[in-house]
């Protein structure tokens, strides 16, 4: 596919998730599609198809059409850990609603395997939901269908929604009539959010304070709860999340 309308400093990834469920904890990826672009607009793929080593639930089997017996003999994604890792490496990241569940499901994944920073602290997440909800407000489907007049075809095939994700990023830029640079397509995606954790636990305040984001702590400074973060270490958070509250409560975070 030719993104003539992004303007790439470096390369960026665009990439979807299938899974057992829509827990980011506790479910598992069983299908990956990445598409890494270079500035050079050329492209490689990785497409991976894992064994989760727990039942895919059915709703899930409803949306993807993957099965337990269709990925019983797949490798496990623990034993490719390090090569999804290396294909993310030194690339910005983008997909569709990502921030809510693809980001975090695979930071969890990469986690569980032993590598604590999958992505490094410079990278940008362009969110194509983001903008076209901004813009326009529907799903992936009809993105596609406004941007590009196309259709997409296997749609929740992880390849499918990959692809579609790519050229509806490329057709919001061609219809806004953007630069296509990497980092305004971030300030629009992230909508004034900095992300701290990619569950969403802990975010920042207009003075720039590390504060929560949920329950009765919401809008709080977290320099005033440390011993919310500590409570957080014993409870059911992402690993990312709570990899996040000890770099706080060492005073590497702030």
């Amino acid at each position: 596919m030719n993104l003539k309308n992004l303007k790439l400093q470096r390369p960026i990834v665009f990439f979807d998730i299938e899974s057992t469920g829509v827990n980011t904890i506790q479910d598992r990826i069983v299908e990956l599609c990445m598409i890494k672009y270079f500035p050079d607009h050329t492209s490689i793929s990785y497409v991976k198809r894992f064994n989760p080593e727990m039942p895919i639930s059915a709703e899930a089997t409803m949306v993807h059409g993957i099965s337990d017996e269709d990925i019983k003999d797949a490798p496990t994604f623990i034993s490719l850990a390090n090569e999804v890792f290396s294909f993310l490496q030194d690339a910005d990241i983008c997909g569709y609603n990502i921030m809510k569940f693809d980001v975090p499901m695979i930071t969890e994944e990469l986690m569980r395997a032993g590598i604590n920073e999958p992505f490094k602290s410079d990278i940008k997440y362009i969110d194509a939901f983001k903008i076209f909800a901004q813009m326009e407000r529907r799903d992936l489907a009809s993105a596609l269908k406004f941007y590009t007049g196309a259709t997409i075809e296997n749609a929740h095939s992880a390849l499918a929604d990959t692809e579609a994700t790519a050229a509806v990023l490329n057709g919001q830029i061609e219809r806004y009539g953007w630069e296509g640079d990497i980092t305004s397509l971030y300030e629009i995606s992230r909508q004034g959010h900095e992300v701290v954790d990619y569950d969403g636990k802990f975010s920042r305040n207009e003075e720039g304070e590390l504060i929560f984001t949920f329950g009765t702590n919401k809008g709080k400074k977290i320099a005033d709860n440390h011993g919310m973060l500590k409570w957080m270490l014993d409870k059911d958070f992402s690993r990312h999340t709570k990899y996040i509250a000890n770099k706080i409560l060492s005073g590497e975070l702030k």
